[in-house]
């Protein structure tokens, strides 16, 4: 079902690489979602987790924007909190958004969670993950991800994803071993999650951390860097490249820089250029369009993607908004700035 005889998958892994590409690889995060009409079909006969679930529905609604935008690379169909369910914390997923029975409060909670094994509890995700390489073939990337430890352990925390985090904010400060013990938990348990999705063909995985930016410089160092660090070098041995997001990595990016991964994807408030210009070749980069701009006129998202590109020269890039796609974000829009992303590089080659 390739759309062209391009590899992307080569392509994308010498993006991370820091290689030499042709042009940037580019795909969105949450490219498989509401502003689909495909997905919305999907989604009236199905629960969000029956698709999440279910590895055929799953990587159905994976593939959709790879046919309908042109992106370089899928990322499975799937949800950060199944992790937290697979540890032991009953998942449900209202219209009102996501629910974790019995949040994490004491100690006590934390010894309760479970470490589990993810090719008999979340098989349905490296099945997906089967089913997209069969489907797309071996020259198109699938990526794989999983929540970060502390915007995981937030979820866990809150029991909900409504956006506010003071319960887990407080934790942090009244009792900092009972969160170090939970994110230790975490990153355990969301390395072999990680390691089988290797194993079921994920050619990239990327680690989501929501809530780092509502961290100090101290307290990510102190807390998240090292859980993150035990994630990223549980995968050592793995021989594909790792991305670590975080919304709010402006004040983080040094810190990000020492967790291990081969590429860093930043929001849209981090200058790219000042991002290369600080980390040198050390680490690769991913974004980091605004959304918001996928809203406005075709000529601002063509303008957006290209000088997203220009601030990194092409090189070591791979083009993405700084966070995931907004719902209401028409279909042109986001093929626009797929298509800018893909044409921006070849108009540059002599």
């Amino acid at each position: 079902m390739t759309q062209s005889a391009e590899n992307t998958k080569e392509l994308f892994l010498r993006a991370c690489r820091f290689e030499p590409t042709e042009r940037v690889p580019v795909w969105i995060m949450r490219q498989a979602g509401r502003y689909l009409p495909e997905y919305q079909a999907v989604r009236a006969r199905h629960t969000f987790l029956e698709i999440c679930k279910t590895p055929a529905l799953s990587a159905e609604v994976s593939i959709q924007p790879y046919r309908v935008l042109g992106v370089d690379a899928i990322i499975v169909f799937s949800d950060i909190l199944i992790v937290a369910e697979a540890m032991g914390m009953p998942l449900d997923v209202p219209d009102s958004g996501p629910v974790l029975s019995n949040p994490v409060r004491d100690a006590g909670a934390v010894a309760r969670l479970r470490e589990f094994d993810p090719e008999r509890e979340t098989r349905f995700v490296g099945d997906a993950i089967r089913a997209i390489c069969k489907e797309a073939g071996p020259q198109v990337p699938v990526i794989g991800f999983a929540a970060a430890p502390w915007t995981l352990a937030c979820y866990m925390i809150e029991g909900r994803t409504r956006g506010d985090i003071s319960g887990a904010k407080q934790m942090l400060r009244e009792e900092p071993q009972v969160v170090r013990d939970l994110l230790e938990r975490i990153a355990r348990s969301t390395a072999e999650y990680l390691k089988a999705q290797i194993a079921a063909g994920a050619a990239v995985v990327q680690l989501f951390d929501t809530w780092a930016g509502e961290l100090s410089t101290d307290e990510y160092d102190a807390f998240e860097l090292p859980a993150t660090q035990m994630v990223l070098q549980a995968l050592n041995g793995e021989s594909v490249p790792k991305i670590l997001f975080a919304k709010g990595s402006a004040r983080h990016l040094d810190s990000m820089a020492q967790a291990g991964a081969d590429v860093l994807s930043v929001d849209w408030n981090t200058d790219l250029a000042e991002a290369r210009r600080k980390l040198g070749h050390r680490v690769a980069l991913q974004g980091n369009v605004d959304p918001s701009i996928l809203l406005g006129p075709v000529d601002e998202i063509r303008r957006a993607a290209r000088e997203a590109i220009e601030k990194t020269s092409g090189a070591g890039h791979i083009l993405n908004l700084g966070h995931g796609i907004l719902p209401n974000t028409p279909v042109e829009s986001a093929r626009a700035f797929v298509q800018a992303g893909k044409a921006a590089m070849m108009a540059a080659r002599p």
